[in-house]
């Protein structure tokens, strides 16, 4: 039986066949370019798959997303809809995105960007900020990687909360859900990280209506997905003064066009999708594991729900 691997890159899927064949010897992992004989393809590992790219299986068991979101593979208008879709989601992974989120929010805290710009004009401008515990941060997305970033936020000493379209309940973080709460959750953010699930519900949400909403001179961190934000709205709102700053990780287009003016923007953060970068080292011992838990039992607990996006 066969694994195909379906990565934009051909240069990482190379390095995916190789790290994971040696985690699965009973398997043949070839390039979904070259897949051999197509009725013997039981597994896709994906990343942004092309539209079509599973029709030529019709014994695919199961496609495994190359992350924690499963938007990109839905994006396929002509997906088999009886295919299961396995989720990438492990410690490391949840681990990254920890860091990222604290790094940022630290950032944001402490007005890095104001005192980068001072040095580079050799200003010395001291200036105060109140301590975590005096300043409020909102997650929207309590999900695996949204959840254990509010807890890390809350740890730190950040009056923290969190928003989701579910209630969740989680240690030192007060937690809102659905959007008769939403408005009494962004009134209260001064900094606010999206790490929402892609959906049609949740595309487009972070535009004028929402930071409208959010304390005047908040700040944003997005690392959920590109289509979550309005690019026109953010510029707006940071010309305004709305919005202090941002930081993006995920955009519409990626890599991000050069001409695109969030590079140049004195008050944009822009990162390369790294937040909770997947590496193959890493991830494929979690594609491994769970490739071999759903061969013998036919179900994995990072199975997604197709009807509500993640």
């Amino acid at each position: 039986m066969t694994i195909v691997v379906s990565i934009p890159d051909a240069r990482k899927t190379q390095w995916w066949i190789e790290q994971l064949q040696p985690l699965l010897p009973g398997w043949t992992i070839r390039s979904i370019d070259d897949p051999g004989d197509p009725l013997e393809v039981a597994y896709a590992v994906v990343w942004r798959p092309a539209t079509g790219a599973f029709l030529p299986f019709p014994n695919l068991k199961a496609i495994v997303s190359l992350g924690a979101g499963i938007d990109h593979v839905l994006a396929d208008r002509r997906l088999p809809r009886q295919v299961p879709i396995i989720r990438t989601v492990g410690t490391d992974l949840t681990q990254r995105m920890r860091e990222y989120v604290a790094l940022h929010v630290l950032r944001h805290h402490r007005d890095m960007p104001t005192i980068a710009a001072n040095q580079r004009e050799r200003m010395w401008k001291p200036l105060v900020q109140p301590p975590a515990t005096q300043r409020r941060v909102g997650v929207m997305g309590l999900g695996n990687l949204g959840g254990m970033a509010a807890a890390t936020l809350a740890a730190l000493g950040f009056e923290t909360l969190g928003w989701s379209r579910t209630k969740h309940r989680i240690e030192g973080v007060a937690t809102y859900a659905g959007d008769d709460e939403l408005d009494a959750f962004l009134g209260r953010c001064e900094i606010l990280v999206c790490l929402l699930p892609l959906t049609p519900a949740t595309t487009g949400i972070l535009d004028a209506g929402l930071f409208a909403r959010l304390p005047r001179g908040a700040s944003l961190i997005n690392a959920g997905r590109g289509p979550h934000l309005n690019d026109d709205d953010l510029l707006a709102a940071l010309e305004s003064g709305q919005l202090s700053h941002a930081t993006l990780d995920v955009f519409h287009i990626e890599p991000l066009p050069a001409e695109h003016p969030f590079w140049s923007h004195p008050r944009i953060t822009v990162t390369p999708h790294i937040a909770s970068l997947i590496d193959p080292a890493t991830g494929s011992r979690i594609v491994a594991a769970n490739i071999e838990r759903f061969e013998a039992t036919g179900t994995v607990d990072d199975l997604a729900d197709t009807e509500r996006g993640y």
